[in-house]
């Protein structure tokens, strides 16, 4: 049947009134027949019997009958029914155009939802199996070094007991040769390798951006099912699928990178906290080890003079004592002196030494007992030759380090006397590093002498109330707590966030280093397994506690096998949520490089406060005004150390 109805032709609307006219222009007559017979149209009478066929495509759908003349009518009826039928295969060719852009805009829309090559893979082949016949389906995507297939989606059996490789079968070299086909008879094709459950495939290519990603290939057992078409509708799938594919790929890469490029910073902050703590350590051992000789030697050379002096002072009184007897035997005997001894007894008022004189080696004997008290606190605080842990009483420590403090503790010219509280408890002895510990209480009861200074010289506090308090108790029998609390200024709870950072200082150039607090974490938390924390308000003073286990060796057991039981993940910071006692923990010390620039800002910007001509400086005019203050001399060359040096370590001056 022809795709053309002349009988449709004829009905248009001014045709039949044009073939009435020139059958009159002509002077004949004809009849319009379709190729069974039947007439369509009669003009005239008629006489002729010459048949003229009416063609499209080399189909005859009709005749014209009549004279000779009438052969233009049955061209011009041919040339319209040509018209006719490509008008059509336009017509059908535009609804097959439609149709795919409608196909391609619904899967582009469904495709673009997701990011997962799987959920992509297994969307494009329901789409597919529901569109073209198919037993067998899957969408294969290639390695990155391009050696091997891997399965994302499929349905059906394609393959009894192997999958394709690249460059082998059908579909690898189908592959290889980046070229989509149609395959209508599998079992002839001289590529076959194995045995096939399909005697019919469409295989094509996912191509994206001239890269082959794998491909797209379905199935029957029916030979010769598949046309022109259907290849194509698999080849629009194919496109969108690839482009589709690639994004979802690209993602899971650029995640992949970020999970890497998170692991690699967190490596990095770890690597820069350990160079940190590291740096801290140096030198806090170049510290306490240049403290420690000097008090060691220091106690040392004291200690052989008072001790002669110490043991002398016994003999020295029994000996006065019996000179003393011996002289009053004496005026008992001779009761009248001769006029020359008189009056050299009147010169040196014999009576007032004699009084005086006990009174003289007893002050004397208190002098050096108080020597050998502050000889012992410097023993007791360097430890120097204690580099393990020891049981020691921690009130001696405390004691030992107000002994060091005592100076600092007395009335001065513009303040008066700083009153200490103590409130010990009876703790048991602690097994610890009593030099390191030491160091804490060195470190927390300066600090609180600089702030009771700084308020009372800002009239913050009055005069008479400058005090320091410190108790110790027993938390259920496992550890010992030191509280010690100022009545100072206080501070800030963004300042208590940052008093652990290394470098971090709110005192003067020249007064400190920012490096006391973040070596008394090392030496609470990380050495002793213990708990430093903070309270503080502006006006209110602030107050340090200061927990260590009574045991470490019990403590570090019951973290490894809580380690071992729960593996939990390791933190490098603390919560900064202030506990129901308004104490905040302390935090591991991390700087970034960014905080590095900024305490070199800071460290620029305090030493410009003592030289304003600091930024127009020369770098040997800066070099000697650091040199007027050796402390940032030796911290700033510390800054510098961890941006040049690779492994940064101490510089030393």
């Amino acid at each position: 049947m022809s795709a053309v109805s002349l009988r449709k032709i004829l009905n248009k609307k001014e045709l039949p009134s044009l073939l009435h006219n020139l059958v009159n222009q002509l002077n004949i007559a004809i009849d319009v027949e379709l190729v069974d017979g039947t007439k369509l149209i009669s003009i005239g009478e008629q006489t002729a019997k010459n048949r003229f066929p009416i063609e499209v495509s080399g189909e005859i759908i009709g005749w014209v009958v009549g004279e000779e003349q009438a052969t233009l009518l049955a061209t011009l009826l041919s040339f319209l029914a040509k018209q006719e039928a490509e008008k059509k295969v336009l017509a059908k060719e535009l609804l097959e155009r439609y149709q795919e852009i409608d196909l391609f805009e619904d899967i582009s829309t469904q495709l673009t939802t997701s990011l997962d090559t799987r959920q992509i893979a297994q969307l494009v082949l329901q789409e597919l199996r529901q569109l073209i016949e198919s037993s067998a389906g899957m969408i294969l995507l290639l390695s990155p070094d391009a050696t091997a297939f891997e399965i994302i989606a499929e349905f059906g059996v394609f393959f009894d007991h192997s999958q394709p490789e690249p460059g082998k079968g059908i579909i690898g070299n189908i592959v290889e040769s980046n070229r989509a086909e149609l395959v209508n008879d599998v079992q002839a094709d001289p590529r076959l390798e194995g045995q096939k459950n399909v005697s019919a495939l469409i295989c094509v290519p996912l191509r994206a951006k001239e890269r082959v990603l794998g491909a797209i290939a379905i199935g029957t057992p029916k030979p010769d099912s598949y046309k022109a078409e259907h290849l194509k509708l698999v080849s629009i799938f194919a496109s969108q699928s690839a482009i589709a594919i690639d994004k979802a790929v690209l993602y899971e890469q650029s995640t992949q990178a970020a999970v890497q490029a998170k692991a690699q910073t967190q490596k990095l902050q770890q690597a820069l906290h350990e160079l940190q703590l590291a740096q801290t350590q140096l030198i806090q051992s170049e510290k306490m080890s240049s403290l420690g000789q000097l008090i060691a030697g220091v106690a040392h050379e004291i200690n052989n003079p008072v001790n002669f002096i110490c043991g002398n002072l016994k003999y020295v009184a029994e000996y006065s004592q019996d000179l003393l007897h011996l002289l009053e035997n004496y005026q008992k005997f001779l009761p009248v002196a001769p006029p020359e001894l008189e009056s050299e007894l009147d010169n040196i008022d014999l009576e007032f030494i004699m009084q005086d004189l006990p009174k003289l080696l007893d002050s004397m004997k208190l002098g050096t007992s108080r020597i050998v008290e502050i000889v012992q606190s410097l023993k007791n605080f360097s430890r120097h030759d204690e580099a393990e842990m020891k049981a020691v009483n921690i009130h001696d420590g405390i004691d030992g380090t107000l002994m060091i403090l005592h100076h600092r503790l007395k009335a001065a010219i513009r303040r008066p006397k700083i009153e200490i509280v103590k409130d010990y408890a009876k703790v048991p002895l602690i097994e610890c590093y009593p030099g390191q510990l030491n160091q804490v209480f060195m470190n927390i009861l300066a600090n609180a002498i600089d702030a009771l200074e700084e308020g009372m010289s800002n009239e913050e506090i009055s005069p008479p109330t400058a005090q320091i308090t410190i108790r110790t108790e027993v938390l259920d029998n496992q550890w010992v707590v030191i509280r010690i609390a100022d009545n100072g200024p206080g501070m800030k709870e963004e300042v208590i966030r940052r008093i652990y950072d290394p470098f971090f200082t709110t005192k003067d150039v020249g007064k400190g280093t920012g490096l006391g607090m973040a070596i008394s974490y090392q030496i609470v938390v990380d050495k002793h397994r213990g708990m430093l924390k903070c309270r503080s308000q502006p006006g209110e003073g602030t107050e340090f506690w200061i927990q260590i286990p009574v045991n470490c060796a019990v403590v570090d057991a019951a973290v490894e096998e809580n380690c071992t039981s729960a593996l939990p993940t390791p933190t490098t910071e603390s919560s900064h949520t202030p506990d129901t006692d308004g104490f905040i923990p302390s935090t591991t010390p991390m700087l970034k490089p960014t905080d590095l620039l900024i305490r070199h800002t800071q460290l620029i910007q305090r030493l410009s406060q003592h030289n304003p001509n600091v930024e127009g400086a020369s770098p040997d005019q800066i070099y000697q005004m650091f040199q007027r203050h050796p402390i940032s001399l030796r911290l700033y060359a510390t800054l510098l150390s961890w941006f040049c040096c690779s492994n940064p370590t101490q510089i030393r001056h």
